[in-house]
């Protein structure tokens, strides 16, 4: 996997506004350690909002879901690791475009062993980055079923 900033085209929201059928999956990364023999989750803030989300972003060419998670988790939170080819899950929301409206997005959710975090990434500036034990994070999140996911996290990984 390449570790610089990406060299997809961007998607603009104009793109999803004008052409009602295009794709609107997007893949994400639920980046994770074992610390004091408890599954800890690294949330990053939405540029937008501020909100906790996860990493997440629109499928690049060339790359394979899970890769295109294991990039974005690079680009947005900084996170070198180990994912897992097989999802954890789906989970939908509704991505803010602006003035012109939003456009529901299902996220093909990976696991993403965090080996490490490294302080320079193309979006340190614009995010925030914060380790939660699984249950805090899972209370952080907005989306009932990215919620759903982090508590089942344990019991995917068999370490509950």
């Amino acid at each position: 996997m390449a570790h610089g900033i990406s060299d997809h085209p961007a998607v603009s929201g104009e793109d999803f506004v004008a052409n009602a059928t295009a794709a609107r999956t997007q893949y994400g990364a639920l980046c994770w350690r074992m610390h004091r023999g408890k599954v800890e989750v690294l949330l990053i803030t939405s540029r937008d909002t501020g909100r906790w989300v996860i990493p997440k972003g629109w499928p690049i060419a060339g790359l394979a879901p899970a890769e295109t998670a294991a990039r974005e988790a690079w680009e947005e939170a900084g996170v070198e690791g180990d994912i897992a080819d097989d999802g954890l899950g789906v989970f939908d929301y509704d991505k803010v475009l602006g003035p012109k409206g939003s456009v529901p997005c299902s996220v093909e959710v990976f696991g993403l062993r965090v080996a490490e975090l490294k302080g320079k990434f193309p979006e340190r500036k614009e995010r925030r980055r914060k380790w939660f034990d699984f249950e805090k994070a899972a209370r952080k999140v907005a989306e009932p079923e990215l919620r759903a996911l982090l508590l089942a996290l344990p019991a995917r990984l068999s370490v509950a």
